[in-house]
């Protein structure tokens, strides 16, 4: 049976692939009870992966929740499944990316905002549909949108159902950086090995410090990292170590 969710391992990165290339990837309950089991098996694996990668197999990234399991009536293991799987994959203690090209819609761009970055392809298509179909979001979008881009320019998409490409994108800061379509995969490896030459601790360590302190008032966030931060990993003294060499 094709797994709906394929892992692969490179470099420390473990890559996570939506695999249902002949329905544009669209998101039904069976993928993400996959998805769930990779990202619970990822949190248990800090000292092999230091980066998650979540990408589409085929010519998108997803082109959303699948209405036809929506029409047919879902069955789900228990109450908010999918909200529940999204934010188990946001709250992986390594950096997730969210790797997009072509159609990332709706349920898709639910899922792609779990990522801590995204990188566009530069024929990367995002849009919030759920007004077309009288639909509201229950998987996080009225959250995650305006914390990433401001609330003003979530809504315009919310109230809109307009597709905003890579370039827009970028600039509304919803995705960080746009690369070229062509040899897409080999520059988000490349993007992610650069990460990765950095200290493991520090990006968990940096990543939990955020997302333990949004929403704080700054003093309190700021007495968070004070009183809570995680401080030296063990790998600083042979890095300093190697500084001093150079």
């Amino acid at each position: 049976m094709t797994a709906l969710v394929e892992r692969e391992d490179r470099d420390g990165v473990a890559y996570l692939f939506l695999n249902r290339p002949d329905k544009l990837n669209a998101l039904n309950v069976a993928l993400f009870s996959e998805l769930e089991a990779h990202v619970d098996r990822l949190a248990t694996e800090t000292d092999t992966v230091g980066a998650v990668v979540v990408s589409g197999r085929g010519r998108c990234f997803s082109a959303g929740h699948d209405l036809k399991d929506i029409g047919a009536g879902e069955k789900l293991p228990r109450p908010n499944f999918q909200a529940h799987v999204i934010a188990g994959l946001a709250g992986l203690p390594q950096p997730v990316i969210s790797a997009v090209h072509s159609h990332c819609y709706t349920g898709a761009l639910e899922l792609a905002l779990a990522g801590d970055l995204i990188l566009a392809a530069e024929d990367a298509k995002f849009a919030d549909t759920h007004a077309k179909w009288a639909l509201t979001p229950v998987w996080g979008m009225s959250q995650r949108l305006p914390r990433r881009i401001g609330k003003t320019k979530a809504m315009e998409m919310m109230l809109t159902a307009r597709t905003v490409g890579a370039e827009e994108a970028a600039a509304l800061q919803l995705a960080n950086s746009v690369l070229p379509s062509d040899g897409f995969m080999d520059h988000v490896h490349a993007y992610c090995q650069s990460m990765l030459e950095l200290s493991w601790f520090s990006l968990r360590a940096n990543k939990r410090l955020v997302d333990d302190t949004d929403g704080m008032a700054l003093d309190a966030g700021l007495a968070h990292e004070i009183f809570k931060s995680e401080g030296r990993g063990p790998d600083m003294a042979e890095r300093i170590g190697g500084f001093g060499k150079k």
